[in-house]
């Protein structure tokens, strides 16, 4: 999460380039062996809030752009969720895609939030890093819905599923599901 827009030496933003052209395109190089091997699972993993809208016309941020607010990094995680749906309709499930949720938990991203990120972030800092081991799960809670995807015989054959932070099918969000989100998303993905 960067404070400010940052691009990639391929002139991509680095959020969207991460969180969502990244598993993208390593899927469609693993695609091959995915396919030989049967059964695989792809397990993309979201974080953050997602479940806003997505804007097709500013998945990148180059119209608005705020980090530190989480809303591009949420932006990013729901239009990954919306690459994972279209992907999973489009093999069919001949290699089944899910996405996962963690939940919040107390990481490295978490207890690395600079002091020059804006108010009130550096005023709750020493709050949150005291109270973030109290507060938020340990990363062995927030591991438990992707290996539950990855590995559960009750997720054998299913594609198309957003598992939540308890390891539950759950609804997907509705940004997730929008058709023309998807094909936004979708075409900026094959552009890779």
């Amino acid at each position: 999460m960067n404070a400010e827009r940052r691009l990639t030496r391929d002139g991509v933003e680095a959020t969207f380039a991460v969180n969502v052209l990244a598993p993208y395109a390593l899927t469609c190089l693993l695609l091959p062996m995915l396919r030989a091997a049967g059964a695989a699972r792809v397990v993309n993993l979201t974080g953050g809030m997602p479940g806003g809208t997505i804007d097709p016309g500013d998945l990148q941020g180059e119209k608005k752009y705020l980090g530190w607010r989480f809303a591009h990094y949420n932006h990013a995680k729901t239009a990954l969720m919306a690459m994972s749906h279209r992907f999973a309709s489009h093999l069919d499930g001949e290699v089944t895609v899910n996405v996962a949720y963690p939940g919040h938990a107390y990481a490295p991203g978490n207890r690395a939030t600079p002091m020059r990120a804006p108010l009130p972030l550096p005023a709750r800092r020493p709050a949150d890093q005291a109270a973030g081991p109290l507060l938020l799960s340990d990363m062995t809670k927030a591991s438990r819905s992707s290996v539950h995807v990855v590995s559960s015989p009750e997720m054998e054959g299913v594609t198309g599923a957003y598992v939540d932070a308890r390891a539950r099918r759950t609804a997907w969000p509705s940004g997730a599901l929008d058709a023309r989100e998807q094909q936004a998303v979708w075409s900026n993905g094959s552009a890779v």
